[in-house]
């Protein structure tokens, strides 16, 4: 048994290595990779199982993903914006996701759910891509990717909150959907104001 248990091991922690040095993958397909290399049927971190679904760990992953990169694109636009309710929301952002990441964080290492460490290839070049831009053109787009991400994330937290089956998760998942939705409620408002 403990041959068993420790081919096992190995076995994940070479799958893991191998994710982690796949240069074609993003932090988050890393993650991804890593949570289905686990095994799903002892649910213990201590024998190198997840103690969620698979469903459960990718909502975890995309999550956090989305989370990064609002707390990221919250930077760049306080760095950049001279606009006072983008600036404000940026700071929301930095400050709401960065708490909500924390606790993210935090139910994934109780559930031995790998979280990806840094924004996926996508958020990444719309970092880029806002990062060239200044004044009216930087704050147009920046608050046009608010407006989809935080549509998206609705979705995600309102998906979980319904369908996920741990209760951690699907509590995080409904204690966020409505911090989310006063985010989108806020940035349509700046994205009228704009028009």
């Amino acid at each position: 048994m403990k041959k068993l248990l420790y081919t096992g091991m190995l076995a994940t922690s070479l799958l893991a290595f191998q994710a982690c040095n796949s240069g074609s993958k993003d932090a988050k397909e890393n993650a991804d990779s890593i949570n289905k290399s686990k095994d799903t049927t002892t649910n213990t971190a201590s024998t190198g199982g997840i103690a969620v679904e698979e469903a459960d760990a990718k909502f975890a992953t995309d999550a956090a993903n989305g989370g990064l990169a609002e707390v990221a694109l919250g930077k760049l636009a306080l760095e950049k914006t001279t606009n006072a309710s983008v600036k404000e929301f940026a700071n929301m952002m930095v400050n709401d996701h960065g708490k909500a990441n924390e606790e993210l964080m935090s139910i994934a290492a109780t559930k031995n759910i790998t979280l990806p460490a840094d924004v996926d290839a996508e958020h990444k070049k719309k970092a880029d891509d806002l990062s060239k831009k200044t004044g009216k053109d930087f704050d147009k787009d920046y608050v046009d990717a608010m407006v989809d991400g935080h549509k998206k994330t609705l979705k995600l937290m309102q998906d979980e909150a319904k369908d996920g089956k741990d209760t951690e998760l699907k509590a995080f998942a409904a204690k966020t959907a409505p911090i989310v939705q006063a985010h989108l409620d806020m940035i349509n408002k700046i994205n009228d104001s704009m028009k």
